[in-house]
């Protein structure tokens, strides 16, 4: 009986084993396991780098504030350009970078004016003036200016919510500034109002431009285009603006160029070419209160309650933006 069983079996054990291995094969072309691995790695890599990006952001205001120990504003700005543009030619050379095709050096010149030239200078010379805690929350704007200028650029159509979110964060920010001028809007806050503008331009058009190269050759080409211009600028600047070197000033200069202008526009739009957009501006919502952080730790400021809350206010409200884009 026992043999009987066993034969009889076998077919059955036979047709078993074939099946189950058809469904193995089959799933194994549908969903092979060793792509588990590079589906993940790439966006918890890119997550990681645009948190780089963030990072040196948030640095970027207290690390001016150290720059102006040791330079003029006018001396800052060009001297911080032209060292960030001589090592994004370093990268770009090195990389053999072909030269961008004619038709894209007008954007890369609207890129260089708003990112590279206007938004450093304007900011420098409100920091003059302005606390590191109150800039942190008016150029926590950004994010809802690039996005109306995307939307006029592009032609697109946000929805109401969309709008009323945007007008909502503008609204918190004009109360806020008034409230801290004394109900007046001051110089300092004009200029960081005029590098709102700019940078949104520069950063929407090097949105665009960052479809058709990737984004970090877009800010190296732009730094690269006002090389000339800004090594001329350092000359004057420098013979007509005292320097007094400290340790604060050096190191303020230092991070402003290659922190800043372009190790973190290059890991940031790294990361954001892997993880998206969207996701990324998820991140950056922590910017602002990071600058607030900062300028108690490393400049010693006394944040006033209106600086945290109007902060955690705009950051709700481009959070709703976020959310009704998408």
């Amino acid at each position: 009986m026992r043999a009987n069983n066993s034969a009889t079996a076998t077919p059955t054990i036979a047709v078993t084993v074939t099946a189950e291995s058809a469904t193995t094969a089959s799933a194994t072309t549908t969903a092979p396991a060793p792509a588990a691995p590079s589906a993940i790695d790439p966006l918890r890599r890119g997550t990681l780098l645009a948190v780089l990006g963030v990072l040196s952001f948030s640095l970027t205001f207290p690390s001016t504030v150290w720059g102006l120990e040791s330079f003029g504003p006018w001396s800052l700005v060009t001297v911080r350009s032209t060292l960030a543009a001589l090592i994004a030619g370093v990268f770009l050379l090195v990389g053999r970078v072909p030269l961008p095709e004619r038709r894209h050096w007008a954007g890369l010149a609207v890129v260089a004016g708003g990112v590279v030239i206007g938004f450093p200078l304007l900011t420098t010379l409100a920091l003059q003036t302005s606390t590191t805690s109150h800039a942190a929350v008016v150029v926590g704007l950004l994010p809802l200016t690039t996005a109306t200028f995307a939307a006029l650029r592009t032609g697109r159509r946000p929805s109401r919510t969309f709008w009323g979110a945007a007008v909502s964060g503008a609204v918190v920010v004009i109360a806020f500034t008034l409230q801290q001028s004394g109900g007046a809007v001051s110089r300092g806050d004009l200029y960081l109002f005029g590098a709102l503008l700019v940078c949104a331009a520069g950063y929407t058009e090097g949105g665009r431009l960052a479809r058709l190269m990737p984004g970090w050759q877009v800010i190296g080409w732009a730094l690269i285009l006002c090389l000339p211009l800004m090594v001329a600028g350092s000359a004057v600047a420098l013979s007509l603006e005292p320097v007094h070197l400290t340790a604060h000033g050096v190191i303020g200069l230092v991070w402003v160029a290659a922190g800043s202008t372009f190790f973190g526009l290059y890991v940031w739009y790294r990361g954001m070419a892997s993880i998206g957009i969207p996701k990324a501006s998820q991140l950056q919502l922590a910017q602002p209160l990071l600058t607030l952080f900062w300028s108690v730790f490393l400049l010693g400021e006394t944040l006033p309650l209106a600086a945290p809350l109007a902060a955690v206010a705009v950051l709700v409200c481009i959070a709703v933006t976020q959310r009704a884009k998408s």
